[in-house]
């Protein structure tokens, strides 16, 4: 087809009504033609009114929320030393401005339409200023003008969107600066504005008249024609590629921060620059040549890798701005043409940087074919959820720039007489979280990070930039690595974080057994109360009394040293007494909840391979019990018994009990925990509480979840009052509160589920009068959002009681770490503080080889020395796994791999992020979705099911997405169904 009928094609196609224009589009694309790429014919004069572009539409909107905002101001400054011709330079800014429709443009908005408005005469006056030069201080003085002046917003619907002031610094030495609004222009129009305008004074200061090419389009031809061509047909076949490459879900990369992320974001901004060494350099980009990549595509494929090791996601997009000038005739134009490229990276440790770089390629290229449909409009078809706090669909930027800083474009020289130098400069704004820009030339390669100044601090930024560093020369040394081996820490930066988790480890000398401590309370002050439950009280005389005599029985009955012993009692003094009676006679108690459904009991009596178990008579009936398995009835008196306290010849390292927790499998797995564990986590803690026997605790938890051990052997072991609370109190805030004020609880240990119930009626109207006898409430079983705690700072401050997070698990007995917690924490950005190790354990955060992850990088907690449990019953090749041998120090000590993600913040604060499986924990319990999901493909009619946690109204809860063969299964025979095998905290609150 010749040019001309082509040109009279599209003139006839722009005009045509929007069904005609479609069915033309999609005859000419059934023939061949790419009418993207044919020329932009000039038709604004064919139209009274103009629309904007996708691109103005959406900086209209931004406008619209906050028309103070300078963030997106775009600067350009120059320094004039010589004789400068003002008059030329005024008259090549006239000549500029009128050759350049946008540069006088200005928006109104009329009902639902937004439309461009070109001034015929919209002459910009060159504002002069003096700002004399004075020494030393020039510079700053300079500065903190331009960013003054960067600052003044603009109005979009009156204009003028370009200022232009000329600061007058001496005779013979000026600064032109440049500030645009970025609805008209973008990087690529500053440098044609320059260009021409020093093109313009050069034949003006020299008499000539101004001579440069006509322009075959103005901006608004444009703008017509991508509105045109898009609603014919354009827009579905670019979308058709960015939906496949981008899915459905659209993850907000959680980058770790110094701040919580506020609710609507700001522009306030900061830049930190870093200049890599030559050598690194010149490395790169022999690699780049190499691998077949250009040097954008290796440092994208390196930021990307950086971005999943600091987040801890594996899914990474990154925003990439493209010039948008793939036609001749926009190459010259001044107006916002920059779209912006969603290019998404799917990582895992396990995946080679060079495969990563062979992603990254593939992605980009594939974008460069599909880079026509506006970045609005795949918002628009996305649907991301919109939020005020970050930007949709990225949140993080890279731009490689192949020459100078954008500012630096002016070409510096000689110019009839006036030597012309870029000032370079930023802005101190941050239109996203992170923004990396790298500089390519010749002789270098430079960078510059540019963060959001509401999460990032400095400090943030320059450990950020100098993971990159090292990650950048691990990738130069050998690009075959997995993302997970490159490191980000040169080795005197890990042994300074090493040290840091871990400065002074102490160890506790343990020479008795649990039981022996509370006999020896019982005799320094045997009349005092050990156990309160239903307004009764047992002294630790008649506990240790009844202890005994219980205890001779078991021996009788063959229990000894590490002997599993089984207990299934509901609460009750019975319960604690058979606890001590089972420790006295060497044994180890492996709690089993009547509440939990015959079919788990089951299954733990029998993996446990207990031969005794002790109960109460209603209980016992209601169990499982195999063929030959002896059972001790707790009702009887055992008065034939002695009551001394036994002589079983026993170590710390005998076991006290065995817990059970949810397993992956499908089957629950037994944890083994000596005496010793748990008397040195009291000798640890000692010096950060002070227990004392004049401390009342609240047994609230189940025996069979560890949390209880802290509350038992707390209470006990110090000489203070047990309060065990009954089981309906529990579920009931109102009374759980009013009895921990009349019992003068104070110790109240609570998973942060249950404690938000409690706050809300603590800090009730009819409550603020009430006594509050708490000294400590410790935090434990889940995590902690600290900002849900607010109304209890408010009620009862931060000092009396005193709230403590204490992380733990099973298999390190109970707890791990200490963080108290106070009203600053809640303007902190962690959520999860968990505070300093205990002083006898270790801890570590490590990346999937066991290297040390760097400060704000997520790793799995590891956690080693005095509170790891011997292993799991029965599990040897499960022990094996998650029990491993400590790479840190070569006394054959073990590290027990948590599962658990966190980070250490620049200032040393360790947060707890999540899980590395699906393992969650709902109130308190540790729970493997895979046992639930197993259970439920196990019923007849399930054909498949996923189980997940999500956030409810007092905590996390489980969900279940079932497909069943029967479209009318009715959900409350399935829960009923599932009650019998999985424990009432097991069974999804919710089956879909």
């Amino acid at each position: 087809m010749q040019s001309k009928a082509l040109s009279d094609l599209i003139e006839r196609f722009i005009k045509l009504p929007t069904a005609q224009r479609k069915t033309l589009y999609q005859q000419m694309v059934s023939k061949g033609v790419n009418i993207a790429r044919l020329p932009i014919p000039v038709t604004r004069d064919s139209f009274d009114r103009i629309a904007l572009s996708f691109a103005q539409e959406r900086q209209w909107f931004l406008w619209g929320l906050d028309p103070s905002s300078s963030a997106y101001n775009l600067p350009t400054a120059l320094r004039l030393r010589g004789a400068l011709d003002v008059t030329a330079l005024q008259g090549s800014f006239d000549a500029l401005v009128m050759r350049h429709e946008s540069l006088r443009t200005r928006f109104v908005e009329e009902g639902d339409q937004r439309l461009q408005v070109v001034e015929a005469d919209g002459r910009i006056v060159m504002e002069q200023l003096a700002l004399p030069a004075t020494g030393n201080d020039t510079t700053d003085r300079l500065d903190a003008y331009i960013a003054e002046q960067i600052a003044r917003p603009f109005d979009l619907q009156n204009g003028p969107l370009l200022r232009v002031q000329l600061l007058r610094l001496g005779a013979d030495d000026h600064v032109l600066l440049l500030v645009q609004h970025h609805i008209v222009s973008d990087a690529w129009s500053m440098q044609v504005m320059v260009r021409e305008l020093i093109a313009g004074y050069s034949q003006k200061s020299a008499g000539q008249p101004t001579t440069l090419p006509d322009l075959p389009i103005q901006y608004a031809d444009y703008a017509l024609w991508q509105r045109h061509w898009m609603e014919a047909g354009g827009r579905e076949e670019q979308l058709a590629y960015w939906r496949e490459q981008l899915g459905d879900e659209q993850p907000v990369l959680q980058l770790p921060a110094s701040r919580p992320r506020p609710p609507v974001r700001s522009d306030r901004g900061a830049l930190h620059k870093i200049e890599l060494d030559a050598e690194l350099g010149q490395a790169l980009k022999a690699l780049a040549k190499q691998q077949g990549v250009t040097l954008f595509m290796l440092m994208l494929a390196s930021f990307q890798a950086l971005l999943h090791r600091c987040s801890g996601q594996d899914d990474i997009r990154v925003g990439v701005p493209i010039a948008n000038r793939n036609r001749a005739e926009t190459e010259g134009l001044i107006g916002f043409f920059v779209n912006t490229q969603v290019l998404r990276a799917q990582l895992h440790g396990e995946l080679s940087f060079s495969d990563l770089l062979l992603q990254v390629k593939q992605r980009a290229l594939g974008a460069q074919a599909h880079q026509d449909l506006p970045f609005e409009q795949l918002v628009d078809a996305l649907q991301p959820e919109r939020n005020m706090s970050h930007s949709p669909l990225f949140q993080v930027v890279y731009n490689h720039i192949s020459a100078a800083p954008v500012s630096a474009a002016a070409a510096s020289g000689q110019i009839q007489g006036l030597a012309v130098e870029a000032i370079e400069w930023h802005n101190q704004t941050a239109q996203f979280d992170l923004a990396l820009n790298t500089y390519e030339s010749e002789q270098s390669l430079s960078a510059s990070f540019i963060y959001a100044a509401d999460l990032f601090d400095a400090q943030d930024a320059c450990l950020l930039a100098s993971h990159w560093l090292n990650l950048l020369r691990a990738i130069a040394r050998n690009p075959q690595q997995r993302i997970g081996e490159l490191t980000l820490l040169d080795p005197d930066q890990q042994q300074t974080i090493l040290a840091q988790w871990n400065p002074a480890p102490r160890r506790f000398e343990v020479e008795r057994c649990l039981h022996q401590l509370i006999e020896q309370q019982a005799a320094l002050r045997p009349q005092a109360i050990a156990l309160t439950f239903e307004n009764q009280h047992l002294s630790y005389e008649a506990l240790n009394r009844r202890a005994n005599r219980l205890a001779h029985h078991l021996i009788s009955q063959g229990v000894g040293p590490d002997h599993l012993v089984g207990l299934a009692c509901e609460r009750s003094f019975d319960m604690l007494v058979a606890i001590l009676a089972i420790l006295k006679a060497g044994g180890a108690y492996v709690p089993l909840d009547p509440q939990y459904p015959e079919d788990r009991l089951a299954y733990m009596i029998e993996d446990s391979g207990i031969a005794l178990l002790l109960g109460q008579p209603a209980v016992l009936q209601h169990l499982p019990l195999p063929e030959g398995l002896a059972t001790v009835a707790l009702d009887a008196s055992f008065a034939e018994q002695p009551e001394h306290n036994p002589a079983v010849a026993l170590s710390p390292d005998n076991l006290a009990y065995v817990i059970y927790t949810s397993g992956s499998t499908g089957r629950p797995k037994g944890t083994l925990l000596p005496h010793r564990n748990v008397l040195r986590l009291f000798d640890a803690t000692q010096d950060w509480f002070g227990f004392d026997h004049n401390d009342v605790w609240s047994l609230f938890h189940s025996y069979a979840f560890d949390f209880s051990v802290w509350e038992i052997f707390g209470a006990l072991l110090h000489g203070g009052r047990l309060l065990i609370v009954p089981q309906d109190t529990t579920r009931a805030a109102d009374d759980f509160y009013a009895l921990l004020c009349d019992a003068g609880v104070s110790v109240l240990n609570q998973t942060p589920s249950a404690f938000r119930q409690l706050m809300h009626v603590a800090c009730a109207e009819q409550n603020l009068q009430r006594d509050n006898p708490l000294r400590h409430v410790v935090f434990g079983g889940e995590a902690l959002d600290v900002g849900s705690l607010a109304p209890w700072f408010q009620r009862f401050g931060d000092q009396t009681p005193r709230l403590v997070n204490m992380y733990g698990i099973t298999e390190t007995t109970v707890h791990v770490t200490y963080r108290p917690l106070s009203c600053a924490d809640l303007q902190q950005a962690s959520v999860s503080p968990i505070g300093e190790p205990i002083p006898d354990l270790s801890w570590y955060l490590l990346d999937a080889q066991l290297n040390p992850v760097p400060h704000n990088c997520i790793g799995e907690l590891y956690v080693g020395r005095a509170g790891l449990a011997r292993g799991y019953l029965n599990r040897a090749d499960l022990t094996a796994t998650r029990f491993i041998p400590n790479p840190f120090d070569n006394d054959g000590s073990r590290l027990y791999r948590t599962g658990d993600l966190a980070r250490c913040t620049a200032d040393g604060v360790i947060e707890y992020i999540g899980r590395i499986d699906h393992q969650v924990k709902i109130r308190g319990f540790r729970i493997e979705l895979g046992e639930i999901e197993a259970r439920l493909q196990a019923l007849d009619g399930i054909r498949d099911a996923v189980v997940l946690a999500q956030p409810g109204p007092s905590g996390a809860q489980l969900v279940a997405y079932v497909v069943a063969d029967d479209a009318q299964l009715e959900v409350a025979e399935l829960k009923a169904r599932l009650k019998a095998s999985l424990p009432d905290y097991m069974v999804p609150a919710h089956l879909l």
